[in-house]
């Protein structure tokens, strides 16, 4: 499944190079436009960051998010600053398909395994952000990447397995936005050990060949980014792309 993203701050859309807020590039205040399109070209699922939220939880976009899940008609997950359950609670009523939790989950996994057991894995995706090392061990940053973790990507998700975790958005931090091509070693091994988890894949597309070389790696799920927002192909394309294997 090809998962078109944006990334939103006060309304716009917007790309941050590696998580830095300073290295911010603006493509337009339209979004509700851009996830309409994305729908019309057959995208089943959108993924929404709410880089306003993350920064500041009191700034939530709700407003937004609400006017955006409701002009389309495919679910849509939303990301960006989980910290409490007022904040997972407001995004499911705001018509959010699924939140994707971030940080929170490796700061405070006993409260997250707590919203497993309320709300049920098919609400929740955890967004396990990982920093390769020379050895190389997968460990997770967090606090938009600023911090590392001390645990390791296998550690997180056999932590979390036994509560009924099954969507893992995993994204190589290094590839992020460079539309230098997807990890396809890292996706082709956690798949492997870990087939009950729907992995969606994220960082590093930048053309059609990238959606083709993650086919058999065993991922349901490729989050595409600043590839559509400039043009390097159309969502029809990688839809096609990715079933024709």
């Amino acid at each position: 499944m090809i998962i078109p993203a944006l990334d939103l701050i006060d309304g716009s859309v917007v790309r941050l190079h590696q998580g830095d807020y300073d290295q911010k590039r603006d493509y337009g205040s339209d979004p509700l436009l851009r996830l309409q399109e994305y729908q019309q070209q057959g995208a089943k699922l959108l993924h929404l960051v709410d880089l306003t939220g993350a920064k500041d939880p009191k700034a939530r976009q709700i407003t937004l998010i609400q006017t955006l899940i409701k002009g389309v008609q495919i679910p849509v997950q939303i990301g960006g600053g989980i910290r409490t359950q007022d904040d997972v609670e407001a995004l499911l009523e705001a018509g959010a398909a699924r939140v994707v939790i971030g940080s929170t989950a490796i700061k405070q996994p006993e409260l997250v395994k707590q919203w497993f057991n309320k709300y049920g894995s098919e609400a929740l995706v955890l967004a396990l952000d990982v920093r390769i090392v020379a050895d190389g061990n997968k460990y997770v940053a967090i606090h938009g990447w600023q911090e590392d973790s001390n645990q390791t990507l296998e550690q997180v998700i056999d932590d979390y397995l036994p509560h009924g975790l099954k969507h893992v958005l995993c994204t190589d931090i290094s590839k992020d936005g460079t539309l230098s091509g997807s990890n396809v070693k890292l996706y082709r091994e956690i798949s492997q050990k870990y087939p009950q988890i729907a992995f969606q894949a994220s960082g590093g597309i930048g053309q059609l060949d990238d959606v083709k070389s993650l086919k058999d790696t065993g991922v349901t799920g490729v989050i595409v980014g600043r590839a559509l927002l400039e043009g390097k192909f159309t969502v029809q394309e990688a839809i096609s792309c990715w079933q024709k294997g």
